[in-house]
């Protein structure tokens, strides 16, 4: 049984799904920094200094102007939708790189023109009804 498990989680398969998640979890911590670091506060300075990641909508609970999200939270029920907002724009960065390498890859497969194949070797009946046939003629 130890020997099936190895055999399973040996294959090819099995070891590329695991390195795809790993550079995946990894790709994803990159995506987060971009939008977070990068994106997100350039929308900011645009809007006027909005912070996305403070923004949201009490639900009955009583929170003071200007505390942060993680502080309203504790004080009662509050819909995040800065939160959100962040997460919807991690999600089409990643959907737009995604889209752009299985493009890439696509174009790639497409130029990739198949040798030739080459003419199959004659059976050796084939030339001997070959070398019949040049003497018949001569």
């Amino acid at each position: 049984m130890l020997q099936e498990f190895k055999d399973f989680a040996m294959k090819g398969n099995v070891v590329d799904l695991a390195i795809g998640v790993i550079i995946g979890g990894a790709f994803g911590k990159i995506v987060e920094s971009m939008v977070a670091d990068i994106i997100m506060p350039i929308i900011g300075a645009i809007t006027g200094g909005i912070d996305f990641s403070n923004l949201y909508l009490s639900l009955g609970a009583k929170v003071a102007a200007g505390t942060g999200y993680a502080d309203a939270k504790k004080a009662g029920a509050m819909l995040g939708y800065g939160n959100f907002l962040t997460f919807v724009v991690n999600f089409l960065i990643i959907a737009w790189v995604l889209f752009l390498v299985v493009k890439a890859m696509n174009k790639m497969k497409k130029a990739e023109v198949p040798a030739p194949a080459a003419a199959p070797e004659p059976s050796d009946e084939v030339k001997l009804l070959t070398q019949i046939r040049d003497a018949l003629k001569k």
